[in-house]
């Protein structure tokens, strides 16, 4: 059966060039690769600069999946993203070639990796616990969280209001951890997962330098044409996304908007780092090693 490549890691690591020239390596020995997307923010169209999103023009020809699917407008569903990656995935391998799933969202990733059930759900359980959200916000959901299933609360952070109030609607629905019955151990399919890291004292400059050039390559301006269709609530608490809605507002300055997202992103990196190493058979690279396309390859051979 073909495997699954998967290349994970935080944000800044350079996981969308490296599937690149991975795929290009493959693509030379023989096998058509295509490129599957995992990262949340980067389903919905028209968010290009914030989620770093490779242009087609950048994309080196290879066939990419999964970008630009959603409207801002819409709220992204993991379950959904599940069905359609796994779908798409299972068409690239039906047609000869190597599928790379690629990104930074470690519960999408997850969803396809893995054997990964999801609980079912609760209209009135969920209208509640909305409901305590406007009415309190998210802060005192996240502590509940924490009290609850402390792994969770730090996978997720206080900040996504949409998945707390998941993960309590889960807890409640079989009080059991929120974590309890999601990956099952198994795999999906045979799979190959390359993670990249980057000390954090390297990774923390590369990540404020990568906000500023948002700023610089017109993030406000893009944020600015999205909003008159309107952002739905996961779209407008993206990193960057919200602190450039705010700026429109004028409730922050440049300045304070950029190092809010600094702050932000830093954190996002640390869950990042927190969720993949979890992975007891993910194969781990130094992102600013001139050899990692190299041990990529090995990596993938050697399985």
């Amino acid at each position: 059966m073909t495997r699954l490549v998967a290349i994970v890691g935080a944000t800044g690591t350079g996981k969308s060039e490296l599937s690149l020239d991975l795929a290009e390596r493959i693509a030379d020995a023989g096998t058509p690769v295509e490129i599957v997307n995992a990262d949340a923010m980067q389903l919905y169209r028209g968010m290009d600069i914030g989620t770093a999103k490779l242009a087609p023009a950048d994309r080196r020809g290879i066939p990419h999946h999964l970008l630009d699917v959603l409207e801002p407008s819409e709220e992204a569903s993991v379950a959904r993203y599940q069905s359609e990656a796994r779908a798409v995935i299972d068409d690239i391998v039906a047609r000869g070639a190597t599928p790379i799933l690629v990104g930074g969202s470690g519960l999408y990733v997850s969803s396809v990796v893995d054997d990964f059930r999801f609980p079912g759900t609760d209209d009135a359980i969920r209208a509640r616990l909305e409901a305590e959200l406007a009415e309190q916000g998210p802060g005192i959901l996240f502590e509940r969280l924490r009290g609850k299933d402390a792994e969770a609360a730090a996978a997720i952070g206080p900040h996504n209001a949409r998945r707390i109030v998941r993960a309590l609607e889960v807890i409640e629905l079989t009080g059991e951890p929120f974590g309890s019955g999601l990956p099952t151990g198994e795999t999906w399919r045979p799979t190959v997962t390359i993670g990249l890291r980057l000390e954090r004292e390297r990774l923390v400059p590369r990540l404020d330098a990568r906000v500023e050039r948002m700023w610089r390559s017109g993030l406000v301006d893009e944020v600015a044409r999205l909003r008159p269709a309107g952002f739905g609530a996961t779209a407008s608490r993206a990193i960057g996304y919200a602190q450039a809605l705010r700026q429109l507002d004028g409730q922050l300055d440049k300045a304070a908007a950029i190092a809010e997202t600094q702050l932000l992103t830093r954190k996002y990196a640390r869950r990042q780092v927190s969720w993949f190493r979890r992975g007891a058979d993910t194969r781990w690279l130094e992102a600013d090693d001139p050899a990692r396309l190299d041990a990529a390859i090995e990596a993938i051979s050697a399985r």
